[in-house]
Order: structure tokens, then sequence, then C-alpha cells
């Protein structure tokens, strides 16, 4: 992979801020902390525009005594069988249950199955995290 150095001007007491977290954090250098950045910028992007395929999990914390909850997760899950490519049940207590769903497809869809999982009665917290299927990703 050829390198391509750049600069970059940015105010000293960004700086400082930025070299402080990378070191935290336990980054080489601002290189890398930099590639990263550029790479969820990337991520980021493929999601807003809708049409690139994606991945990513539907974390959910459901009460499953809750009328129907249950029946409609699964129902939902086998209703984008193409989608979904993986999901694991928790039991957290004698109530409520932690579901996490993988997911792979067109970014406008995920999001829509997100929506559509979450917002079932009985879905107490839920988030939708995206990240990328790594095909085009430096």
């Amino acid at each position: 992979m050829n390198l391509v150095r750049f600069g970059v001007s940015i105010p000293e007491e960004l700086l400082e801020k930025f070299d402080r977290i990378i070191e935290e954090k336990g980054y080489a250098n601002r290189s890398e902390a930099i590639r990263d950045l550029i790479r969820d910028f990337i991520v980021r992007y493929e999601w807003e525009v809708g049409n690139e395929e994606v991945a990513g999990t539907i974390t959910m914390v459901y009460n499953h005594d809750e009328a129907d909850v249950v029946k409609e997760l699964l129902d939902l899950q086998h209703e984008y069988l193409d989608e979904i490519v993986a999901s694991l049940h928790v039991h957290m207590d004698e109530h409520n249950c932690l579901e996490v769903v993988v997911v792979k497809g067109e970014a406008k869809k995920i999001k829509r199955i997100a929506d559509r999982l979450l917002s079932l009665k009985g879905v107490k917290h839920g988030k939708l995290v995206m990240t990328t299927t790594g095909k085009e990703l430096v």
C-alpha cells in the first residue's frame, strides 16, 4: 500500500486535545488515529448515502412479558431473512431480555428494519450500531 503524506493546519489547542486523547486511547501516533477517523467518516457516509452494502447490529432490551413482543420480534426477523444474518438472545432476568441482531444489506433497508424492531411495544431500549462490510475500506 502506498502511503501519502499531507499537511493539516489546525489550532494548537485542538491539536493538544487530540494528542491527549490519542495517548489515552493508546494510539502509536497521530497517523493511526487520523486513519481511524477517516475510516469512520467513510463508514458514516456509506450509511448516509443509503445504497451501499453495510453491516451492523441492532441491540434491544425488551420485556418478554409485554403483549406479543416476542412473536412480533421473531416475525420481523423472519421477514428479513436476506438481511438478518444472526441473532443472540440473552435472558437478563425473569422479565427482561437482550437481543442482538446482526444485519447486512443496503443501508436504507437496514435502517428501516432497525426502526421497525426498535419501535415495537415492549422494547425498552435499543440502538442500531452501524459499521461496514470492510470490502471497500483500506
